[in-house]
């Protein structure tokens, strides 16, 4: 489906009459980019001129800037590029905050009281699935055991999975070579990536499965190329391999067609979805249908901050565990900060949690991810760790070197 990604981004920083300056960037492949970033100038411009104190002190009213505007609200409601915009504007609002706080953006929203975590998401359209009444008691019941969490997670960091061994067009001699050297660094799980060709899938199978071992975890991922039936009958022929899960195996959209492939393949195989999911109320249609066995939030698929917290909350209440996509420009770098601020403060375990690892354009970053033992190491500088460094934006802007700037 993506035969040949551009790995780009839409970029924003939110100037102050301080040295501190928030930035945030939705993921992108390319062409397209330039739609993004004219959102983003039409969303960003309804902040200049405000105090960050009055955009904290109300998060939830903050996102509704963006989501709430009658007109803009039209080319959405709340997907799309508008979407993706807004998550790039929310972001970097929350890394502004975070920056002022001298925080890390997990650990100012692990020291938020449950009460002002609430009041940061917005329930419309969800109050079906979740009420704030009840997030508030999700939060509430891991309040005195946080400090736990937070002190593992500073010691012993985040499990991760790699993608980057199992990418279509490698070699099966770059397989079996990648794949050593992430089980050097500590990996255990692994992604291969499915759907263009159905015997050299279950031939790469086979392949991969012999170099793990059966203590090893495979997973595959299809990127939504088949149709629902297709997609039984192709993983069917992919089970002897004993994949822990199916990823986006249809339509991003299609709730019932992914409740359809799960019911047919559980619990030989389970099925995860979201980097593609388009905002909360199709992850709560997904949670309801009881589609999917993994949650795969994305950082800037849907609208920020504010957002993840509502899917990770209703994650929680349907027992599902989160396993957020991070195969993308600062990816890594963002849903760090979300699978720890999940574990403390949310699901209170790591059974069935990791999060991917894709090693590339991590130099680009002032503070990029940092691996141990095949773990995510806690990020300590202050903010989202997805400001970039003036080089890479100077060099890498489109057109060459041009960015608008607005204080």
């Amino acid at each position: 489906m993506n035969k040949d990604p551009d790995y780009s981004a839409a970029y924003v920083i939110f100037y102050s009459d301080s040295d501190l300056e928030g930035h945030g960037m939705t993921f992108t492949c390319g062409r397209g980019t330039e739609v993004c970033c004219s959102a983003i100038e039409a969303l960003a411009s309804k902040f200049v001129g405000k105090t960050l104190q009055s955009l904290t002190s109300d998060m939830r009213a903050t996102h509704r800037i963006c989501t709430g505007d009658s007109q803009l609200r039209w080319i959405g409601p709340e997907k799309g590029a508008i979407h993706l915009a807004t998550a790039a504007v929310i972001n970097a609002i929350w890394d502004l905050w975070a920056k002022y706080e001298q925080k890390p953006l997990w650990k100012l929203i692990v020291d938020l009281t449950p009460e002002q975590i609430v009041q940061a998401i917005d329930f419309r359209y969800i109050t079906d699935a979740l009420t704030p009444e009840e997030a508030l008691e999700i939060l509430q019941t891991n309040q005195d055991t946080k400090a736990q969490r937070e002190k593992w997670i500073r010691e012993q960091g985040y499990p991760a999975y790699t993608t980057s061994a199992g990418w279509l067009g490698y070699s099966d001699d770059k397989v079996r070579r990648l794949i050593k050297e992430a089980k050097d660094q500590g990996f255990n799980v692994f992604k291969q990536k499915v759907g263009s060709d159905h015997q050299q899938d279950i031939r790469r199978a086979k392949l991969i499965r012999e170099e793990i071992g059966d203590q090893g975890v495979l997973m595959v991922d299809a990127n939504q190329v088949w149709d629902v039936q297709e997609a039984i009958d192709w993983m069917t022929d992919l089970l002897p391999y004993k994949p822990l899960f199916i990823e986006e195996p249809t339509s991003p959209d299609d709730v019932l067609g992914h409740a359809t492939i799960r019911k047919a393949l559980y619990p030989h195989t389970k099925v995860a979805t979201g980097e593609h999911i388009q905002n909360r109320i199709i992850f709560k249609q997904l949670f309801q249908a009881k589609a999917i066995d993994f949650c795969q939030i994305d950082a800037c698929r849907v609208a920020g901050v504010n957002e993840v917290l509502s899917i990770i909350l209703m994650a929680k209440k349907f027992n599902v565990p989160v396993v957020p996509h991070a195969g993308g420009v600062g990816l890594c770098e963002y849903v760090q900060h979300l699978s720890i601020i999940d574990y403390i403060l949310v699901s209170a375990t790591l059974e069935d949690r990791m999060l991917e690892y894709v090693d590339h354009l991590h130099e680009h970053f002032i503070d990029p991810v940092v691996m141990s033992n095949g773990h995510y190491t806690a990020p300590l500088a202050p903010g989202y760790s997805i400001q970039m460094k003036r080089d890479s934006l100077e060099a890498y802007s489109f057109p060459h070197g041009s960015q608008h700037q607005t204080s």
